[in-house]
């Protein structure tokens, strides 16, 4: 794995923020977000203070914010606690921290990469950033910094490297709650998917156009 985060192949660059500074980029506000999710506008507002996101006027939001979004109801809808995703997204960021991922300035350096399609063995599950060690793995990569070049040095000493440790096992203990949470939810979810689409099929067009003439 690179060191630095522009190494690293789908992810995005550090200190690009993800809110209407981004030019070439759909932008969304809050009520075109919770269409798209299906979610009221007070629900994602509740969200973002749960998981204390930047708030922005306007359409300030990106496609980035959107997807962590996206994310956070999925991962609901398949029955993992809210306070287990808080829970996981803080320690998302105490790691993210550790490696100087904030090291450029933007607001939403946590979000960024989150909706990224490249590969996810090496990638935290909510913000989706790659930390260049898988989280089933025992080791992290020597003198691994996601900006370098923004702080003039990469692990200073043994004690971060111990903290980054810690956070690691913390990390994977409580990815793998979510997982189980997950692959408990998920033939529940498929059943009730199943029926749904049985009990309430879409008439063949036939019968939609012959109930519009009645």
């Amino acid at each position: 794995m690179g060191g630095a985060e522009g190494r690293h192949e789908g992810t995005f660059p550090l200190g690009k923020p993800g809110g209407s500074r981004h030019t070439g980029r759909r932008m969304h506000t809050l009520n075109q977000m919770a269409r798209a999710l299906n979610r009221s506008s007070r629900e994602l507002s509740r969200l973002q203070s749960t998981f204390e996101l930047p708030v922005f006027p306007g359409a300030g939001y990106s496609e980035a914010y959107l997807a962590f979004l996206r994310t956070i109801v999925r991962l609901r809808t398949l029955q993992v606690k809210e306070e287990m995703l808080r829970d996981l997204w803080n320690l998302e960021r105490k790691l993210l921290k550790l490696l100087h991922a904030d090291a450029g300035g933007s607001p939403t350096w946590f979000l960024d990469a989150c909706g990224t399609k490249a590969p996810g063995r090496h990638r935290l599950l909510l913000s989706q950033r790659d930390v260049g060690a898988a989280f089933d793995e025992k080791t992290v990569q020597p003198g691994l910094d996601l900006a370098p070049e923004q702080s003039g040095e990469l692990f200073p000493g043994a004690a971060m490297g111990e903290d980054l440790m810690r956070l690691l096992d913390d990390y994977r203990r409580l990815h793998g709650e979510v997982r189980k949470s997950v692959r408990t939810a998920l033939p529940l979810v498929d059943a009730t998917v199943a029926w749904g689409k049985r009990k309430f099929r879409a008439l063949p067009r036939r019968h939609r156009e012959t109930s519009r003439t009645d």
